[in-house]
């Protein structure tokens, strides 16, 4: 497994190890071990989520408030997303900063975004699944959204028109509405 830093601090791309031939491919897709030893990051994962969305769906920026708050692992099972995760760490250098990354079926790249992040992602392909680890469990009352077109997050998603759910379209924004629970450390 490869492992590359961003250029915010504590969000990792992983690329892992996939064995291909003729009769398809092997991959693991998650080893606690390895992950620990080529991230030097103690996590534990508690949680599996896995959606299931078309083309244009649009889902976040989502997070949730501590003490709930989650960190993930994401990666497409099948399909391809733009994957966004923002900095709303009160005090970081990269507050407000966000990175973009496609992730598919065919990279299989997994990223990781850490609590003290927002998460969305935009459905490239029809049909696509999307699975995902969390760190802590889901807590209905903790969950919050930034708005996916806050101008001032600056994200590019290519796309003008996508499909939201009642909750992202009511989305707060970072700049006038959300005060952030998350602390830089």
């Amino acid at each position: 497994m490869i492992v590359e830093q961003t250029h915010i601090k504590d969000l990792l791309i992983l690329k892992p190890d996939v064995f291909e031939d003729n009769r398809g491919y092997f991959m693991e897709s998650f080893n606690a071990n390895r992950f620990k030893s080529k991230t030097a990051l103690e996590v534990v994962f508690v949680q599996d989520n896995e959606s299931m969305s078309n083309r244009n769906v649009l889902r976040g920026l989502h997070f949730q408030k501590p003490p709930h708050e989650q960190g993930k692992l994401v990666r497409v099972v099948r399909g391809a997303v733009l994957d966004i995760a923002v900095d709303i760490r009160k005090g970081s250098p990269t507050y407000g900063q966000h990175v973009k990354i496609e992730l598919t079926e065919e990279n299989k790249w997994q990223f990781y975004v850490p609590p003290g992040f927002a998460h969305g992602f935009l459905v490239l392909k029809d049909h696509t699944i999307f699975s995902y680890k969390c760190t802590n469990y889901y807590h209905r009352e903790s969950e919050d959204v930034l708005r996916w077109n806050d101008p001032s997050l600056g994200i590019k998603w290519g796309t003008e028109n996508p499909i939201l759910s009642e909750k992202d379209k009511a989305a707060q924004t970072l700049e006038q509405d959300f005060i952030s629970p998350f602390d830089y450390v």
